[in-house]
């Protein structure tokens, strides 16, 4: 029997992509997005169930695990990949959007979670594939509330490994940075509307600004399907490794966070983003 993964978030982007990858690799494939309907190039694919998942709703969560079993017999991996980042002063953001924020990244990766570990838990194995960042392992400016919701989940998934080793069941954190095209942010394009504006920040933003658009211009970029091989790498690697750094140009901020004093780190990343008006 072909294993089997559920995988969130695959309307675009990173989900999307690993869809692709694991039924290359001969899986059946659980394809959730918020709105399927219509969706005809994953449904095409072969031993691909699309069927609704949206985070937020746990109805529609309990729905997805049940087709999924109902229609493979059995969940081997579970790859939580939906979400989506906030960029923006956290002064200026609205209370609602830093909710939406946490509710989607965090809650509702935590409740997809919760309602597939009694399946692994019967079975005594299965994989959970959580996807964070780059953003999970170092804070940037403008980013601080999608950061806190990438914190969070890479505390929770470590804590989580050790109570699920218990059950024979393995926890992965893969952590991308830039990638060439992905539409990574769009439920959050209305944010910037509804922020309060702040004069007291225009040179920071200024400055800032100028950090991320030489960041975005880095030619080292890594595509999207070399995030969702390393996505694959982890889903079906049988060792205890907890943490796969998933794209090349965030190494150097990873290092620095991971193999270095506080001091060090510190001053790195003053050098890089730090502005005093």
């Amino acid at each position: 029997m072909s294993n089997t993964v559920l995988i969130t978030g695959t309307s675009t982007g990173f989900g999307r992509a690993t869809v692709h990858r694991f039924a290359r690799a001969g899986w059946n494939v659980v394809a959730t997005m918020r709105s399927p309907a219509g969706e005809t190039e994953l449904a095409a694919l072969p031993n691909v169930l699309v069927t609704r998942l949206d985070v937020e709703d746990r109805d529609s969560i309990d729905a997805a695990v049940t087709a999924g079993l109902d229609r493979f017999g059995r969940l081997d991996v579970l790859v939580n990949n939906a979400g989506f980042g906030l960029f923006g002063l956290f002064e200026a953001t609205p209370r609602d959007k830093v909710r939406e924020q946490f509710a989607v990244n965090v809650f509702g990766l935590m409740d997809v979670t919760r309602a597939v570990l009694p399946q692994f838990r019967r079975q005594r194995a299965g994989v959970v594939v959580n996807i964070t960042s780059g953003a999970g392992v170092f804070a940037l400016p403008l980013i601080s509330l999608y950061s806190a919701s990438k914190f969070a989940v890479e505390g929770f998934s470590e804590g989580l490994a050790w109570e699920l080793a218990s059950q024979g069941v393995r926890v992965k954190l893969v952590e991308p940075g830039g990638v060439l095209s992905t539409n990574f942010g769009q439920r959050s394009g209305e944010e910037a509307a509804h922020a309060a504006a702040i004069s007291d920040y225009d040179a920071f933003l200024a400055h800032a600004g100028a950090v991320f658009e030489r960041l975005r211009s880095d030619r080292n970029l890594a595509t999207v399907d070399q995030v969702a091989d390393v996505i694959f790498t982890a889903a079906t690697d049988d060792s205890d490794r907890l943490r796969y750094v998933a794209t090349p140009d965030i190494l150097p901020l990873v290092e620095a966070r991971r193999q270095t004093s506080e001091e060090a780190y510190m001053a790195f990343m003053r050098e890089r983003f730090a502005f005093r008006g």
